[in-house]
């Protein structure tokens, strides 16, 4: 039962948002009690870490499974945003913009989880990218991951990025773009222009 409670409140939540589902919602969607939920959680919130949570490591052992598959480091950055999408939908809708505002501890100890987890993965992948030739021999690999985490935060600010005005898929795209055509080799640049062009057809 605690299980289906989370499968159906994590569906809900990416549907309408964290702020706008309510116990009573869960439980009517259900067909339930309320008092079934609260036997196995205290609170609204408490359910809203746990779903957090699961979203997060689901995130991360896809990206696992990505590493796993051998791509070069470039077509692995964009398999892995393709499986951040699929899994997150566009991460400037409201059901993470709510997430932020009234769930602010949540929110921030899984920023710190992704950054930990970032920074792992970004370190491998600018290293293989070295040794590949792919990426330039004098790049500041602890300096490009760093800033690369504060480029992928830093797009979902809806005050720099009104979604109004800026697509959050796109924007994921561009900056990407942005951030290989730095630190690309004339070889990797010729493997980032294909993987962009499959991507346009």
């Amino acid at each position: 039962m605690k299980d289906q409670i989370l499968q159906t409140a994590a569906q809900l939540f990416m549907t309408h948002g964290f702020k706008s589902i309510t116990m009573d919602d869960i439980a009517q969607d259900m067909a339930i009690s309320k008092k079934t939920i609260y036997s196995h959680f205290n609170n609204k919130e408490a359910i809203v870490a746990v779903v957090v949570d699961d979203l997060f490591e689901s995130v991360c052992h896809g990206i696992d499974c990505i590493g796993e598959l051998n791509h070069n480091p470039i077509e692995e950055i964009y398999e892995i945003k393709k499986l951040v999408i699929k899994h997150v939908g566009n991460e400037r809708d409201s059901p993470w913009y709510q997430l932020r505002k009234y769930y602010p501890h949540i929110h921030e100890s899984i920023k710190k989880r992704q950054f930990n987890y970032m920074q792992k993965c970004v370190v491998e992948n600018l290293n293989r990218g070295l040794e590949q030739g792919l990426f330039r021999e004098n790049i500041d690999v602890q300096f490009v991951s760093r800033i690369y985490f504060v480029g992928v935060t830093g797009i979902k600010d809806d005050q720099l990025f009104p979604p109004e005005s800026f697509d959050g898929e796109t924007l994921y795209s561009t900056f990407l773009e942005y951030h290989l055509r730095g630190i690309v080799t004339p070889k990797g640049r010729k493997i980032l222009n294909q993987i962009i062009h499959s991507n346009l057809e």
